[in-house]
């Protein structure tokens, strides 16, 4: 199982740490966030270092469909409720700023970047939508309603977002790793404050920043009561239509298109990790129906951190800790609110103030009807009776049939059958039975 972004993609090598070191700024990560916030200090003068446990993008980046675009779902009336305009606006201006310096970059990056419409549908709701254009106008923001859209079934309409953009994400990380200075195959195996120490050497730092998909340090922030895990899948059909647009559905059950050179990519069958969904069976079934003659080259799966509110956590990893950072939480929307992390966390480490990172404060509030689930649900497992558990925080693993893995539904690892590990927030292998 590959995605279409990991053929003919080559990444420089970068070499294990095997001495003490310091720094000014340590990156723990060295996904799309970590590499983003590497090139930002970088830019900026700023000493760093990036440490990743494997090989750079070889984790949930690999995975992405790649749709650059504000457009996070149905999500402006919903902070507005939430936060007021001034937040909602401060969240809408965070992602347009990342698509403008995604813009910048790849003018001299052969990346397939290409601009494209962004839309958000509803399959029966066109209220929804109303209630969604409607914030989008007490924002000052352009958007349009659409109600013909190239997919094969009827809509209640949809949100068009003009000037939005799609790429290979490999290909842009690929150019933009070269020169970063980056340890791979280098794990952190335990953080103390300004130090990380890995298996053959210490870092000190003046600041560090997590960037792991889902951070791993338990004592501080909460973070596996403020979030859970979504696994989705996505299939790349070539002979099917081309959409000339990125398409995804208001509901999170929903379908999502958009074309790669001659490629149709159809993502959906998500669910909770460690529950049932669709899968690929569902594209499947999907594509069978609607696009007989589609012949499908590639499949594969990815997982993304759901926060309680929608919104990331980008900033300091929680009040009790000033030197350490954190990004995490991206909702399915990791291409800008990476590149938004990068710039929050940057400002950050050089004591500037930057007019986006109130709204993503990993230290705001909690008390969200999602918590409640994520406890019921870490309670119920907890209690479960099974021999193969989670040495994250001990939840009863549960057996994924598309995938022949061990998955976590408390928080989201997930293992091998023979227990070896594959996404975090655990930080090893389970233990095997005798």
């Amino acid at each position: 199982m590959q995605s279409v972004w990991t053929d003919s993609v080559y990444f420089p090598s970068f070499d294990k740490l095997k001495k003490d070191i310091h720094t000014d700024v340590l990156i723990i990560g060295g996904g799309i966030t970590g590499l983003l916030c590497a090139y930002q200090l970088q830019q900026s003068g700023i000493n760093y270092v990036l440490v990743e446990a494997d090989h750079i993008c070889n984790g949930i980046t690999k995975n992405t469909t790649a749709k650059i675009t504000s457009q996070h779902g149905l999500i402006y009336h919903k902070l507005i409720q939430r936060f007021g305009v001034e937040k909602a606006h401060m969240y809408l201006d965070a992602n347009e700023t990342a698509l403008k310096e995604y813009r910048r970059l790849c003018k001299s990056i052969d990346c397939s970047f290409e601009a494209k419409n962004s839309y958000v549908y509803s399959l029966d709701n066109s209220h929804k939508i109303g209630k969604e254009l409607n914030a989008l106008r007490t924002l000052g923001f352009h958007a349009e309603y659409e109600d013909k859209l190239p997919l094969p079934f009827p809509t209640a309409g949809a949100v068009r977002f003009r000037h939005q953009a799609q790429f290979n994400p490999l290909k842009f990380l690929s150019e933009i790793a070269k020169g970063l200075n980056i340890y791979e195959q280098t794990k952190v195996q335990e953080l103390a404050p300004n130090l990380a120490i890995t298996e053959h050497g210490k870092i000190t730092a003046k600041n560090i920043i997590v960037t792991t998909h889902f951070p791993f340090l338990n004592k501080h922030g909460s973070y596996f009561l403020k979030m859970y895990q979504h696994r989705s899948y996505v299939i790349a059909y070539k002979h099917a239509p081309n959409v000339d647009g990125m398409y995804v559905d208001e509901s999170l059950k929903g379908l999502s298109f958009r074309n790669y050179k001659n490629l149709l990519l159809l993502g959906g069958g998500d669910h909770r990790t460690g529950k049932h969904g669709g899968n690929w069976q569902e594209l499947s079934a999907f594509a069978k129906t609607h696009y007989s003659n589609a012949k499908e080259v590639y499949r594969w799966a990815t997982q993304d951190c759901m926060t309680l509110d929608e919104v990331p956590y980008i900033g300091q990893y929680s009040k009790n800790t000033p030197s350490l950072y954190v990004a995490t939480g991206f909702n399915k929307w990791g291409m800008t609110s990476a590149m938004t992390a990068a710039m929050i966390l940057r400002d950050m480490v050089l004591g500037k103030e930057n007019p986006y990172a109130p709204v993503f404060s990993p230290s705001r509030s909690i008390v969200r009807p999602q918590l409640f689930v994520n406890a019921f649900e870490s309670a119920t497992n907890l209690l479960t009776p099974t021999t193969k558990r989670c040495p994250h925080l001990g939840c009863a693993l549960k057996w994924n049939p598309a995938e022949h893995t061990w998955d976590c539904p408390c928080h989201g690892s997930r293992f091998t059958h023979d227990g070896q590990l594959i996404d975090n927030p655990a930080t090893g292998d389970f233990k095997k039975e005798r």
